[in-house]
């Protein structure tokens, strides 16, 4: 095996056991809160709000991708990426023994690991990847990275079936396999051989603000939607694993098969893809407001919903929200390492800052506004980054087509 793929895969490997502790943590955390709330409220004289807790992790997300593409040029991309793995091991040990004011501050720290370990990670997917390989290299990477979502869901549903609410014992037990699941990948980075490669890039990144926004809703607030929906059953709650493990399977397969198509990507422009997830998500929004209460996202619920609630269409919405996930990743990822192959770092970090900004937002509001108004503003944002990153790949493709002919015209004639 090239030392490139080896470099990719392991990477997915890392990626994959440290998110299967922090994914399926934070797809888990409310209904784990509402457990904890029960059982401290009254001595710390305050609740917790998972809600709250992803608003200030992607806030700070947001200001340590400033200073993220400094540490990775000093440090190097893997050591990076190791540093930042550790602090999603803190946050998810932070459960283990609640304290007064420990998710706030855990929340802050991963929020700062995260800056750095996201960069890392798109800096060495980048220098281990050619503009040939780049879209193939984020399809493996990204299918593997979501496989977290399809074995921690697993464990979980086991974890709480037949619980209405999630008690101490169990909440333990989890998230001590979660710990010790989130260090082997840590561990796992250590293996990453070091690769340096030497392109020129373009200058120019694309707004892709709006479909940020998306990566709120499927990885929490849907999931708390199905836990809260009493339409669904008398223990929704267990669904929120499956509910997990399908939208995994989704981001899954849409990896692998975009990987599997890269070539074609690359020739073909990457619009149809993020078009189709588009259609996608609109698809899962349209039933998920049909389907699910509109006050499912904020408390447990059992009001009228418009048809009669069905699990089999929840769990239909999963796969979709996972399958558009992965359209949209995959070719963000393809767009910025091949667009930015020599300021990877810096171009990473830039998107990344957009995307935790809108997802501090979104968690935000999350708190407030029930689940159909937060539809309504997914789809029109989504509808505008859609429209956002077919501007920016007709652009990189008409640039590409006069640069060759540039050079052709340039050529001496004998």
């Amino acid at each position: 095996m090239k030392r490139s793929l080896f470099n990719v895969v392991i990477l997915g490997l890392s990626f994959f056991l440290v998110f299967t502790s922090f994914q399926t943590a934070g797809m888990i955390q409310n209904a784990v809160i509402d457990g904890i709330n029960d059982e401290f409220s009254k001595q710390w004289n305050l609740k917790w709000s998972g809600y709250y807790s992803f608003c200030i992790i992607y806030a700070v997300l947001s200001i340590a991708n400033w200073i993220a593409p400094s540490v990775v040029a000093a440090i190097g991309p893997r050591v990076s990426m190791i540093l930042g793995a550790l602090t999603y091991c803190i946050f998810v040990a932070n459960f283990l023994y609640p304290m007064r004011y420990g998710l706030y501050i855990a929340s802050v720290i991963i929020g700062l690991g995260a800056g750095i370990i996201w960069t890392g990670q798109g800096n060495f997917l980048t220098l281990n990847s050619t503009a040939e390989t780049m879209t193939r290299n984020s399809g493996i990477f990204w299918a593997m990275l979501q496989c977290s979502l399809l074995f921690g869901n697993l464990f979980v549903f086991y974890q709480f079936q037949g619980k209405t609410k999630i008690e101490a014992s169990t909440r333990m037990i989890t998230y001590s396999v979660f710990l010790a699941v989130g260090v082997l990948g840590s561990l796992f980075l250590f293996i990453l051989r070091d690769r340096c490669r030497s392109e020129a890039a373009d200058d120019i990144i694309g707004p892709l603000t709006a479909l940020s926004l998306e990566l709120a809703f499927f990885s929490v607030v849907y999931g708390t939607a199905i836990g809260r929906s009493l339409t669904l059953a008398k223990d929704p709650s267990k669904y929120i694993g499956i509910s997990g493990m399908i939208i995994g399977a989704g981001e899954i397969i849409g990896g692998a098969f975009f990987g599997l198509l890269g070539s074609k990507t690359v020739k073909n422009g990457r619009d149809p893809i993020i078009l189709f997830g588009f259609l996608v998500h609109i698809s899962a929004f349209l039933i998920t407001f049909l389907n699910l209460p509109p006050n499912s996202s904020l408390y447990e619920t059992d009001s009228p919903t418009y048809i009669s609630s069905s699990i089999p269409l929840a769990l239909c919405c999963s796969f979709l929200l996972g399958l558009g996930d992965s359209c949209f990743n995959t070719q963000i990822y393809s767009i910025l390492g091949s667009v930015y192959a020599k300021e990877s770092a810096s171009a990473f970090a830039i998107f990344k800052f957009v995307q935790s900004i809108a997802a501090a937002i979104a968690f935000l509001y999350a708190n407030s506004l029930n689940l159909h108004a937060q539809i309504f503003i997914l789809s029109v944002t989504g509808a505008f980054g859609t429209l956002t990153f077919c501007l920016v790949e007709w652009i990189v493709f008409y640039e590409a087509v006069i640069s060759v002919h540039s050079s052709s015209s340039s050529e001496p004639m004998n």
